[in-house]
């Protein structure tokens, strides 16, 4: 059944959930806000039960335990490694419906994408806030040229399985879909929240290595890439980076160092 959630506010959203007796959602450690006291919280490396990402029972005796530790640690592992959270909190209503509070970590929209097991979602890292125990997150890496020109979109969370995610953004989202556009979008590589499968996602240099792509590069503020999207599907954009939040909030305080040259050139540390 498709989880009860109602998204409320507007510059900083927050997803309110209601959970069913038994019922279980996960996020992100760092996303929770509220709960009932019915509703308990156990934090865990492992993925949610009933998925992909869940502990492997392996058999009984110490060969399980040892498959299912592993398992556990490679999960973990790749969330690591890709910059995510190492664990997941649990919530679950016990004796009766309970609710529960959800926020991403900037000023921002939030979405609940449904998923009916035929389509994965693919999102930004950082863009998970929570989800039902049905919903199998993971971690996808975009290979090849697009892995080592993509920057944001290096690597991505992917959804499958059945059941609602919520996720999170900055700024506005605008929802496209690259076939009412020719098949193809180019945007901010920052711009990019969520995409359906069947999307094509890949980089692209701005511009030849001539005079009018060195200034779409140095001035553009856009840096040497773009992201492609291509193919017949629901792609989710947000009207905020979080590399221009970042250069406004060091601008305010005084610390600007990358003067006219934009990003490229930028002297702050990351």
């Amino acid at each position: 059944m498709t989880l009860q959630q109602e998204i409320v506010g507007n510059a900083m959203q927050m997803a309110v959930v209601n959970l069913r007796p038994g019922q279980t959602v996960y996020c992100e450690a760092g996303k929770f806000l509220f709960k009932t006291v019915n509703v308990t919280m156990e934090t865990r490396l492992s993925g949610p039960p009933g998925s992909g990402g869940q502990q492997q029972s392996g058999g009984g005796g110490m060969g399980g335990l040892l498959r299912q530790a592993m398992g556990t640690a490679m999960q973990a592992g790749q969330r690591m490694l890709a910059g995510e959270s190492l664990a997941f909190q649990y919530f679950t209503a016990q004796g009766g419906e309970g609710t529960v509070g959800f926020a991403g970590v900037l000023p921002g929209e939030m979405r609940a994408l449904e998923l009916d097991g035929t389509r994965a979602w693919f999102a930004e890292k950082d863009a998970f806030v929570a989800a039902e125990s049905t919903v199998d997150f993971g971690i996808a890496f975009a290979g090849g040229r697009t892995g080592m020109s993509g920057g944001e979109g290096f690597i991505l969370e992917k959804f499958t399985g059945h059941g609602t995610v919520i996720i999170a953004g900055a700024g506005n989202f605008i929802d496209l879909n690259p076939a009412d556009f020719g098949g193809r979008i180019e945007v901010d590589t920052g711009c990019v929240v969520a995409f359906e499968e069947g999307i094509r996602y890949g980089v692209q240099r701005v511009g030849g290595l001539n005079r009018q792509g060195i200034m779409n590069a140095v001035f553009g503020g856009e840096g040497l890439s773009l992201a492609t999207l291509e193919g017949n599907g629901r792609v989710i954009l947000q009207s905020l980076t979080i590399e221009s939040l970042a250069g406004a909030l060091k601008k305010a305080q005084g610390g600007d160092k990358q003067g006219p040259t934009g990003g490229l050139f930028s002297t702050h540390a990351g």
